[in-house]
């Protein structure tokens, strides 16, 4: 095992573009750390340059404290489980699982011991004979991850290892990931687009914009305390809403009335001439479920609801608002680099499945507004972000991860 350090990374391309743009980011031995971002942020580029397959322009990797910006693949010992698997047709899994072990020499018992081992642990142990062709994708995936786990490396590289997968194995998969890196206690580097696999897997997630590191934090910090626009739109499904305010004493006034504001935050964001407040589905509910003693920590208001979604478990009711058309042009943006057709003006309110709201009616909706976020529109700073909560969420998540390593070792 070892640890990663990055110190101002940065790589261009021959028309000089940024791909990856001075990103410093240190990962822990044995943590489990995850590159998420949009399609072109630079996730898979800065995984590829751990591993060797990219230069790097400028900056230090440093692997198990050795600086390796000048060494080959085969000199990292690193493991990468790609995309695709990568496996070899012609041989039989319990060939493909030795294949590293094949060209480093190692003798054939210790070969056997390392490949019945990982099949165990992979419950591949029926499939050794069998080729690439005649198994499942998920079986092949966890081939793919056998070959990895025999070579003993400092560290695991995943690159979006999933997406190939439909939606039911892919959660079956994301499990068996999670307990074999606690089983192991190997660091690991997990690149994904999809947010589902970044807040289920890591430690820690990392978040590229543009090839420029957002923020990096446990994944419950991400989705609570959000540093910016980007981040707390990207992270949650559906994503958060996004309303236009404006400041009103200790109250915003919002499409859907006004919310009040304590001291604190109030004081964060006078001054402020049109603000954006973002506001999680499930900070909403059907007001006529709320319990009494409940409604006064927040607000209710009256709406019309434009289509509702029953999904059985869940239901989603989609509100309509006016919005200055310089919000409505910059969500449109942001929807557009998150690949999200939902950052529209419209609110999307989650409620209970047995809510009777129905569309093409008005309703009442009762909103938490503690948990509301307050946001510069023309910088997207997060400007009622508590930093030091946001801290001691992402130490409390280290602790327990570490106690979930070490009941998995005994």
């Amino acid at each position: 095992m070892a640890s990663i350090e990055m110190s101002h990374i940065v790589k261009k391309y021959g028309d000089g573009f940024p791909a990856v743009n001075d990103v410093s980011l240190d990962i822990a031995d044995g943590e489990f750390m995850i590159l998420v971002g949009p399609s072109g942020c630079g996730k898979s580029t800065l995984l590829r340059m751990i591993v060797g397959l990219e230069d790097i322009t400028s900056g230090d990797m440093v692997i198990a404290g050795n600086r390796v910006n000048d060494k080959a693949p085969r000199d990292r010992n690193l493991s990468m489980v790609f995309q695709n698997y990568a496996l070899y047709p012609h041989l039989t899994v319990y060939e493909n699982i030795a294949f590293p072990l094949r060209l480093a020499k190692v003798p054939d018992d210790e070969v056997r011991r390392r490949v019945d081992e990982a099949a165990d642990v992979l419950e591949l142990r029926e499939h050794l004979e069998r080729k690439p062709a005649n198994l499942s994708g998920g079986q092949r995936q966890r081939v793919a991850m056998g070959r990895a786990i025999v070579r003993a490396a400092d560290a695991f590289l995943f690159d979006e290892p999933l997406s190939n997968l439909d939606a039911k194995l892919r959660g079956q998969m994301r499990t068996e990931i999670a307990r074999l890196q606690r089983r192991l206690g190997i660091t690991t580097v997990y690149v994904t687009h999809d947010q589902t696999e970044a807040m289920t897997l890591g430690d820690r997630v990392c978040v590229l914009r543009k090839g420029v590191i957002q923020q990096v934090a446990s994944p419950r910090e991400l989705y609570e305390q959000p540093v910016n626009l980007f981040v707390a739109g990207f992270i949650g499904s559906p994503p958060m809403n996004f309303l236009p305010a404006s400041v009103s004493g200790n109250a915003l006034q919002t499409p859907f009335g006004a919310i009040e504001l304590d001291e604190e935050r109030a004081k964060k964001v006078s001054g402020h001439d049109l603000l954006l407040v973002g506001i999680r589905p499930e900070y909403f509910e059907d007001a006529s479920l709320v319990d009494e003693a409940k409604k006064p920590r927040g607000t209710t208001f009256t709406a019309r609801v434009d289509v509702t979604e029953w999904l059985g478990d869940a239901q989603y009711a989609y509100i309509p608002y006016e919005a200055p058309a310089d919000v409505t042009e910059q969500l449109k943006e942001l929807s557009r680099e998150l690949d999200s057709d939902q950052l529209r003006t419209q609110a999307v309110v989650s409620i209970d499945s047995t809510s009777r709201i129905r569309e093409g009616r008005e309703a009442e909706f009762w909103l938490d507004t503690r948990k509301v976020h307050v946001f510069d529109p023309k910088t997207g700073e997060n400007l009622t972000r508590d930093a030091e909560a946001g801290r001691r969420l992402t130490e409390e998540a280290a602790e327990d991860r570490i106690e979930q390593v070490e009941r998995a070792k005994v």
